[in-house]
């Protein structure tokens, strides 16, 4: 009988010291790293990238000078009309990962 009140008492003493013990102190850093760094750059050259592609010769001639009468097609390009928009959509995707990614440290 005094081995079962001993063994109880024991029991109620080990949570006693659980629920003294001063708690964790987290350490408190940045939240982004490196590696978050390195995907916001890789991103925001993607929509320059993507910015880039989308500019080129004047709308109105191929030789750049201004002409109501000329009509120049390489505005309807794949490169201005897809490839371009996509890079900067794709860009801004990094973005958001690079965002939401969690630090390892």
């Amino acid at each position: 009988m005094t081995f079962i009140i001993h063994k109880m008492s024991k029991k109620h003493q080990n949570n006693a010291e659980k629920i003294y013990t001063e708690p964790a102190k987290e350490n408190i850093g940045f939240y982004f790293g490196r590696e978050n760094y390195k995907w916001m750059l890789i991103g925001l050259a993607l929509i320059l990238l993507g910015f880039l592609l989308m500019m080129g010769a004047d709308a109105n001639t191929v030789d750049g000078k201004f002409d109501p009468n000329a009509w120049n097609e390489s505005i309807f390009s794949i490169r201005r009309i897809r490839i371009a928009p996509l890079l900067v959509v794709a860009g801004f995707a990094v973005e958001v990962y690079a965002i939401l990614k969690r630090n390892k440290a």
